[in-house]
């Protein structure tokens, strides 16, 4: 079946093991631009747990089939079925074989970046979840492992780099030919969707790693030529992440080599083929001139991320694609536990968690929600969600506060131990904690099963003369698509009584035992919680850390909430204690303002702040997260229904100018005293201070006086730095329309040429939230430095504006719908992945205002009447309109 015509959908309970299995793969790589032949010699033998007597067949995409042999015998033409997408032997001996294949593809012509395809120049791979059938007919699963011999074979001008997945184990000139080869061998048994190769002109960095077993490494940085300065700090990240896994996780690195390689065009933000990762570019390449602290921050990350996964998703990986949170969801909580380690544990927590409420909660509530574990499915490729990567973080981190840290160390040990080489379930991984610790996870599990965000309702209650403070705790799941009744979940509730001087109370629960550890397990739809010997009235402390991915309501009112924004010891619940302040607040100034009705003064907020300001004992890097205003999506989601984007704004920006001016004498002096006092760092200190400095910087130009704009202007004028120089540029967009224009020109002169930072130019344009922001958006589709061929730049203009613009993607008359609309149908045909993504951008739709909400189905409407849509977006735009 084409990958353009509708797809049937592929169920969980469906699952039966292939019916062949493949031990080895000899692949046999001719590079060419345009016309690339690969032979593939597989070693199958039919499965004894597959269907006796089951015919081979062998998925394909859009590939072109020159000779077909068994054991060395080429086959008759009636011996198999031969279509652009399969390959079926239809009476195959039942034992062990060979089956030699050769095909050609194209890869000049391959926009999908699926499969081969060449980037800027050289040639590189990307097959998860299902691009290696566009290189060769294969049973393209992840529960088939086989090791992987590969000889790659260019014209040495051309590509006189050669790269493949293992160990490299020979080179050579090609005789009598311009040509030249290369031979490389992976020892470990991995499924199609790890294959990478790569091949270009490209320079590299190189650096020598001692395991902790003493095994020398060989790890190599590749970039586009002239740009290996800028891959340092990856190099430094990638070091930091070999030890550390082998510190916090007693994993050490496997083959001899670790490659990783930078390309410009590229769907993801990374992949961890088997010992040599290709990344997009924009998260390896950096200097201070040209990447802000949050790109250090990604880089290291992500660097971190696709490295643990030579554990948690190659040696063990999954055993069909349901189980992708098996690994996303497990090695996004390692490599958030790594940045933790490296960086403020306080500040990652805060951050990770705005990205959880921001990208996952929506879904969740929305027409894509779906399980962290899905049951059914029609294209995968679109189930590379926030529920699959950061939720899936989330509940693997419910297990560990389960579990307790001993608890948790152990049952990845036995994962690790029972499962290495295995193609894992969740059923899998999760029996290991079962078996390590005694602890029934039969409830846990439901996690993994149930989709949308809980909403824990809890109400506290002091007694006087019983000298007792009760918590009755209230858990609700509501229905999301294909699930309309829920069951109980385990929320682990983190959590402390702070008393009036605040400080934390002893927890001791009425039976006489002591909260361990500070939690509470919730596991019925109502419990209550008594607390013995508690003299004074508490304020309790709920959901410390963000224990648990939940919806919390309590009845702590704006004078607890100060209270806690500026005494909780622990660190998220103070700056979340802000957060509910300013939301409040929010949510009833949108009100205001669609009725007519004086804006509400943010009182309250202005205190917190004013103490977190003064306050000399908290890292700079935490006051300025506590200074950012919820995001207009923010309001939205809280609102959750008739939302006016206009409206929250118009709130918004009204709370930023009051916050301005009443704090105003503390942000001057906090933009005075972190003046950088040397040269530009990328570490976490530093990075802190200029958080703060910048988001000083910004409240005080939000309230529109002219001191503010100077300041930001001459901030512009005299940064040192990408993270200054963006910081004061991206104030000068949003407060400051009469300097915007020059500041932009300007940026654009310095670095016209550097693409990635162009990408920030872009992306910046875009978020302007003013009425002639479509109007720029789509004058600079046509701009020379934009390009639909390449994601980085659709993510940076198209991508952003859906994403971030609100008000202007959302406009009353339906033009930024139809805009997104039309760019999704552009884009689907050259690069249907995506397409996808930025069509997910209506995920919300229906929580507008009844005109908007029209507009939008209106637009979704239009991407479902076109014929020959893509799996992809066909996935997509019918899930949003069921």
């Amino acid at each position: 079946m084409p990958r353009d015509a509708v797809t049937q959908p592929v169920r969980l309970s469906d699952y039966r093991p292939p019916d062949w299995l493949v031990d080895t793969v000899h692949l046999d790589v001719r590079l060419h631009p345009t016309a690339t032949r690969i032979l593939a010699r597989l070693a199958m033998r039919p499965n004894p747990q597959g269907r006796e007597g089951s015919p081979i067949v062998l998925d394909g995409d859009e590939l072109s089939l020159k000779s077909l042999a068994l054991d060395g015998v080429p086959l008759a033409g009636n011996a198999y079925v031969a279509t652009v997408s399969a390959l079926t032997l239809l009476a195959p001996p039942q034992r062990p074989l060979t089956l030699e294949i050769e095909t050609v593809v194209d890869p000049s012509a391959n926009t999908k970046l699926m499969g081969l395809y060449r980037s800027s120049g050289a040639y590189c791979t990307q097959c998860e979840a299902e691009g290696f059938r566009r290189i060769t007919y294969f049973p393209d699963r992840p529960d088939v492992l086989a090791v992987y011999t590969v000889r790659l074979e260019a014209e040495r001008e051309e590509a006189p780099v050669l790269l493949a997945n293992g160990n490299p184990v020979e080179s050579g000139a090609v005789e009598g030919t311009s040509r030249h080869y290369a031979v490389w061998h992976d020892p470990w048994p991995k499924p199609s969707y790890l294959f990478a190769l790569v091949g270009g002109q490209l320079d590299r960095i190189v650096e020598d790693f001692v395991t902790a077993s003493g095994r020398k490494v060989e790890l190599g940085i590749y970039v586009e030529p002239g740009k290996t300065r800028r891959a340092g700090y990856a190099m430094d990240a990638l070091r930091r992440s070999l030890r550390w896994d082998e510190e916090a996780f007693g994993r050490e690195y496997d083959l001899d080599v670790f490659n990783i390689v930078a390309v410009a065009d590229f769907n993801m933000g990374a992949m961890e083929n088997k010992g040599l990762n290709v990344f997009n570019d924009k998260y390896v390449l950096a200097s201070p001139e040209t990447a802000t602290d949050a790109d250090y921050a990604n880089i290291e990350a992500i660097i971190a991320h696709e490295y643990f996964h030579n554990w948690t998703g190659n040696r063990i990986t999954c055993r069909d694609w349901f189980q992708l949170c098996l690994k996303e969801g497990l090695t996004v909580f390692r490599d958030q536990e790594f940045s933790s380690d490296q960086r403020s544990r306080a500040v990652k927590r805060i951050a990770d968690v705005r990205l959880l409420k921001s990208h996952q909660f929506p879904e969740d509530a929305g027409p894509l929600a779906h399980p962290v574990r899905p049951d059914t499915y029609r294209e995968i490729n679109n189930f590379y969600t926030a529920t699959v990567y950061e939720k899936g973080a989330e509940v693997v981190r419910m297990l560990k506060t389960l579990l307790g840290e001993d608890g948790f160390r152990t049952g990845m040990d036995l994962y690790f131990e029972r499962h290495d080489g295995d193609a894992a379930t969740v059923e899998d991984f999760l029996a290991c904690f079962a078996d390590a610790t005694g602890t029934d996870l039969t409830q846990f599990a439901l996690w993994y099963a149930q989709s949308g965000t809980p909403r824990l309702a809890v109400s506290g209650h002091w007694d006087e003369a019983a000298r007792s403070f009760r918590l009755d705790v209230q858990q609700t799941l509501a229905p999301t698509p294909g699930q309309d009744v829920k069951q109980p979940m385990v929320i682990p509730l983190a959590l402390g009584l702070v008393g009036p001087d605040g400080r934390d109370l002893p927890m001791r629960l009425d039976d006489g035992t002591n909260a361990e550890r500070g939690v509470l397990m919730v596991t019925q739809a109502r419990q209550s919680f008594v607390f013995r010997d508690v003299a004074q009235r508490p304020v309790p402390s709920l959901n410390r850390g963000f224990s648990a991915p939940v919806k919390l309501a309590s009845n702590l009112t704006t004078d607890d909430l100060v209270f806690l924004a500026r005494h909780d010891a622990d660190p998220f619940n103070r700056f979340d204690a802000g957060q509910s302040i300013a939301l409040a607040h929010l949510v009833e100034a949108t009100a205001a303002h669609r009725a007519g009705r004086p804006l509400p003064p943010p009182d309250a907020l202005v205190a917190a702040l004013g103490a977190t300001l003064g306050d000399g004992s908290l890292d700079p890097a935490f006051i300025a997260q506590a200074l950012s205003v919820p995001s207009e999506s923010d309001v939205a989601r809280e609102i959750g229904g008739d939302v006016d984007p206009d409206a929250i704004h118009a709130a918004r920006s009204a709370l930023r100018r009051a916050l301005g001016e009443a704090l105003a004498p503390a942000l001057e002096d906090a933009y005075a005293r972190h003046a950088p006092s040397g040269p530009y760092s990328p570490d976490a200190a530093s990075a802190g201070r200029r958080a703060l400095r910048n988001a000083s910087l910004d409240l005080l130009a939000a309230t529109g006086a002219a001191s503010g704009i100077a300041r930001a202007l001459a901030h512009f004028e005299r940064a040192d730095n990408m993270t200054d120089r963006f910081q004061s540029l991206s104030v000068l967009a949003h407060s400051a329309p009469d300097a915007r224009e020059a500041a932009l020109a300007a940026f654009y002169a310095q670095f016209r040429d550097d693409p990635l930072v162009v990408d920030k130019w872009l992306a910046l344009q875009a978020q302007i939230a003013e009425p002639g922001a479509l109007e720029r958006v789509r004058g600079l589709t046509a701009h020379p430095a934009f390009s639909w061929g390449n994601p980085n730049r659709v993510r940076s203009l198209i991508g952003s504006f859906a994403a971030i613009n609100q008000t202007q993607f959302n406009r009353a008359d339906g033009a930024g719908h139809d805009f997104v609309a039309e760019a999704v149908l552009e884009l689907d045909g050259r690069n249907p992945q995506v397409a996808a993504r930025l069509l997910a951008a209506f995920k919300s739709w229906r929580a507008l205002e009844p005109v908007r909400r029209a507009s939008a189905e209106r637009a979704l409407r239009r991407v479902a009447a076109r014929e020959g849509l893509s799996p992809d977006v066909s996935d997509i735009v019918s899930r949003s309109l069921d």
